[in-house]
C-alpha cells in the first residue's frame, strides 16, 4: 500500500450514502476496507478490515448506536471519524473519534478531509489545514497544536 493511500471501513446504513462514499474514496485514490450498516457487524467486522481509519455514521440500521460503535473502535486503535447531519449528538470527548464530517457533503470535501488525514492518521500531526467538511475534536486539536 501507498503510504498515501488510506483503507477506510465505511460504517453507513443508507445503501446509496454508502456507494456514493466508496466510489469518492475510490476517485480519490483511496480504497474502502470494509461496509458494514449496523452496530453489530461494523463491531464484528471492523477491526479484521486491515483498515487505516474508520468513517461512523451515528445513526445505524440499530439505531442512534454509530456513537458506541465509534468508542468501541477508537479504544481498539482504529481511529473514526464521525458522519452525520447533527453533530449535537456527540458527546463532548467525541466518543475517542478524531472529528466528524457534517452531512450533506461534497466529493470535494471528502477528498479534501481525506488528504488531511492521510498525514492526521499515517504521519501525525498534520502539516496540511484542517478542511473545513471536519470538525476536529477539541482533544485533538490540543494535541496537534491546531487549535
Amino acid at each position: 500500500m501507498s503510504r498515501d493511500r488510506l483503507r477506510v471501513f465505511i460504517v453507513e446504513d443508507e445503501v446509496l450514502l454508502q456507494m456514493q462514499l466508496e466510489m469518492y474514496l475510490e476517485e480519490a485514490g483511496h480504497g474502502v476496507a470494509g461496509v458494514a450498516v449496523s452496530s453489530r457487524e461494523a463491531l464484528r467486522t471492523a477491526m479484521g478490515s486491515e483498515a487505516d481509519i474508520a468513517l461512523v455514521d451515528i445513526h445505524l440500521a440499530d439505531g442512534p448506536t454509530g456513537v458506541r460503535v465509534g468508542r468501541e473502535l477508537a479504544d481498539q486503535g482504529l481511529p473514526v471519524v464521525f458522519l452525520t447531519a447533527n453533530a449535537a449528538r456527540l458527546p463532548e470527548d467525541f466518543s475517542g473519534a478524531i472529528g466528524v464530517i457534517g452531512k450533506p457533503f461534497t466529493q470535494a470535501a471528502i477528498a479534501e478531509t481525506l488528504d488531511f488525514l492521510v498525514a492526521a492518521v499515517l504521519n501525525p500531526p498534520p502539516a496540511k489545514p484542517v478542511p473545513d467538511a471536519l470538525t476536529l475534536a477539541p482533544s485533538v486539536s490540543a494535541k496537534w497544536r491546531l487549535a
